[in-house]
């Protein structure tokens, strides 16, 4: 039960979740089941599923077995004498060390020489009026792929493979070297194959053997309407490829959007201050108002105080992850002129003395408040 590999019995990753590993079972357990399949080897096959699955849907056998090889377990008889009261050394410290896979990393067994690829980070810029209402890029890449004229191996065709002879397939060499406990046998990765148990018989021209080529490619990207400076956008396998049989990388998008010449952005609402001659705050009128696509005009009531901020509701940047709008938040402020003519002055001069018994609030409160702490 141990020698195994349930994972590939039932077709799925280390790494597949409960529901995969279920839904694997059912697939191979209707194809092979004897009632549906008559052929000679689908009763064997039929079991094999169901040991595989009775012990990789267990959490306690599935942890066992990840770890030990079995989903029973370790077996004292494999570290201690057959009755359990003592190391046995009667192999020598070589065999001690050889049964823990070579300085206890391990318990034997090929491991996997796969080498997932890297992710690549990107800075990509945008105007605002991209990142505000999406759009797509395309841009190039410079990344590692798994060479497509030999499919990864690195052998010519895709064929030119033969056993590795100094490994005999199995991808690990023993070696001896000295050690605290004298001469110790451990096992490594087979340098003549790198790991793969394939020696190659003759390279495939496109990538020199290795199997991959650094290449620059183009790669089109989708902008989600709304996206804002600094985030990230993941476009899953889309990095540098992994290497005999690895998972690839990801491609990591960092964007940087430009800033609007008057709109201000705060998450997905959008602020914009607005001058006005401070007669239209006392008399009111209209004043137009940039959006994010076209203008919109605003009534200013009469007698409005400065900074008044008026909500335009849904006019303002799309929510990622919903059909919801931000709003414009516009701030009118009054503006006085920098300069007076001589008649302008006599005309203020004469408003002044109308104004006397008109309600300037904050200004009589202002004066009271100044006149107690003097």
């Amino acid at each position: 039960m141990a020698n195994k590999n349930y994972y590939e019995t039932l077709g799925v990753d280390k790494n597949a979740t409960p529901d995969e590993i279920k839904s694997a079972y059912r697939t191979l357990a209707k194809k092979y089941h004897p009632d549906l399949n008559k052929s000679p080897e689908a009763q064997e096959k039929f079991k094999e599923i169901n040991e595989a699955y009775e012990c990789l849907s267990d959490p306690t056998k599935k942890s066992n077995y990840d770890t030990y090889g079995s989903a029973q377990g370790p077996n004292p008889n494999d570290f201690f004498g057959g009755n359990g009261g003592g190391f046995n050394f009667s192999g020598g410290f070589e065999d001690l060390f050889n049964m823990f896979g070579g300085g206890f990393g391990g318990f034997g067994g090929q491991k996997s020489t796969a080498i997932n690829g890297e992710d690549i980070a990107i800075k990509l810029g945008l105007s605002f009026e991209e990142a505000v209402f999406g759009c797509e890029k395309e841009i190039n890449v410079n990344k590692i792929e798994s060479c497509s004229a030999c499919s990864g191996t690195g052998a010519k065709n895709g064929t030119k493979l033969s056993t590795c002879p100094d490994c005999n397939g199995n991808g690990y060499v023993k070696y001896t070297e000295q050690s605290l406990f004298g001469r110790v046998v451990r096992t490594g990765v087979c340098k003549t194959c790198n790991g793969t148990g394939k020696k190659i018989l003759e390279k495939c021209p496109e990538c020199s053997g290795n199997g991959y080529n650094k290449i620059n490619k183009k790669v089109n990207i989708k902008i989600p309407a709304g996206i804002d400076d600094g985030q990230v956008l993941t476009m899953r396998g889309a990095g540098n490829s992994g290497i005999r049989g690895g998972q690839s990388g990801d491609l990591q998008i960092l964007v940087s959007v430009k800033q609007h010449k008057m709109l201000v952005r705060d998450g997905y609402d959008l602020n914009i201050k607005v001058y006005v001659p401070f007669y239209t705050l006392l008399l009111g009128g209209e004043v137009e108002v940039p959006l994010p696509k076209g203008t919109t005009t605003i009534k200013i009531p009469e007698l409005t105080q400065s900074n008044t901020v008026f909500k335009l509701k849904g006019k303002g940047i799309k929510n990622l992850n919903s059909q919801n709008y931000g709003s414009v938040n516009v701030t009118i402020v009054g503006e006085s002129p920098k300069g007076l003519s001589k008649e302008e002055k006599t005309l203020l001069s004469n408003l002044e003395d109308k104004f006397n018994n008109s309600d300037f609030s904050r200004y009589k409160n202002y004066l009271k408040d100044f006149e107690s702490i003097k």
